[in-house]
């Protein structure tokens, strides 16, 4: 049966699924949503679903629903813009990772709380551009409050051999590598990365983190890993093979973990403990002359940033 392709409630909640995660199974849909932004259509369209006590949830997968789209094609800005247009305030955004650290096994999870940009510039990183200048403070990429929430979940993946990592089980920040693939990393770039005191590495990070900034949105990667990347000396790189064979579990725990962490997340996003923490940071963040910015460039904005500047 069609879903309906219109919907007229707030969604507060936003799930961005990463390679091997192109629905939520889980959950009862109720829409689909085909929406156009000022900078595009997201790559896939949105799925509203909703939990049997009735929050509302959108996603979106972000290499298209058939994985049409590489890291660097991802047409993100189009994906945040379109997730903040209908309300969202928090994202949960899944990903496949290789491990950069030998007791982050492949199957197990991580929560990121720093990242390490290794993209070449390529790839729309903001939407202040074509004559507006803004600043968006980046030193934590990550919402603290969404992952302790998060966290709580942990022991559904425990409970299947699956571990979660997160800055409070390990002492230490988890430090996440953005490269620009889609090629694997050489050995030499694996080792440096380790150097770097990394502990994950994805292609995917970057730029959907500095937009989610941008654009008022909480948002923290659920990081799943697929293998070693390349640094283990003697044993074969990484290949789509290794990758593939541990994505359907990891499809698998994803599921179940998302329904988990709603369990605990649903009342904090009603509430407003988590989601707000970012409203009105952008309001002051324009380094352009009022003079200088155009209607057009305005306009734009206002799509995900509506009421912070005059358009006349």
């Amino acid at each position: 049966m069609a879903l309906p392709s219109t919907f007229s409630e707030p969604v507060l909640l936003g799930v961005i699924g990463g390679t091997g995660l192109y629905q939520l199974e889980t959950l009862t849909p109720v829409a689909r949503l085909t929406i156009s932004t000022p900078w595009g259509h997201p790559s896939s369209p949105i799925t509203i679903s909703k939990t049997k006590t009735g929050f509302y949830i959108a996603f979106l997968a972000r290499h298209g629903v058939h994985h049409q789209f590489n890291p660097t094609e991802v047409p993100v800005q189009a994906n945040i813009a379109a997730l903040k247009s209908i309300g969202v305030k928090a994202i949960i955004a899944f990903s496949a990772v290789g491990s950069l650290r030998e007791h982050i096994a492949p199957r197990d999870f991580v929560l990121p709380t720093q990242i390490i940009d290794r993209t070449k510039g390529i790839r729309k990183s903001t939407f202040f551009e074509n004559g507006i200048v803004g600043h968006v403070g980046f030193g934590d990429p990550f919402d603290d409050k969404l992952a302790k929430v998060i966290a709580k979940a942990a022991p559904v993946l425990e409970a299947n051999g699956v571990k979660l990592h997160t800055k409070e089980t390990e002492g230490a920040d988890l430090t996440l590598v953005c490269m620009e693939g889609p090629a694997f990393s050489t050995r030499a770039e694996s080792h440096m990365y380790r150097s770097f005191g990394a502990s994950v590495i994805n292609m995917s990070c970057i730029p959907e983190s500095k937009l989610a900034k941008e654009a008022e949105i909480c948002y923290q990667m659920i990081c799943m890993s697929t293998d070693y990347d390349a640094w283990r000396e003697g044993e074969e790189a990484v290949t789509v093979e290794t990758v593939v064979g541990n994505l359907k579990a990891n499809s698998e725990n994803a599921h179940n973990f998302t329904v988990a962490i709603l369990d605990h997340l649903e009342s904090e996003i009603l509430t407003g403990t988590v989601g707000n923490s970012l409203q009105g940071t952008m309001r002051y963040a324009v380094s352009t002359a009022p003079v200088a910015i155009s209607r057009s460039s305005l306009e734009k904005l206002h799509f995900i940033l509506p009421g912070y500047w005059p358009l006349d």
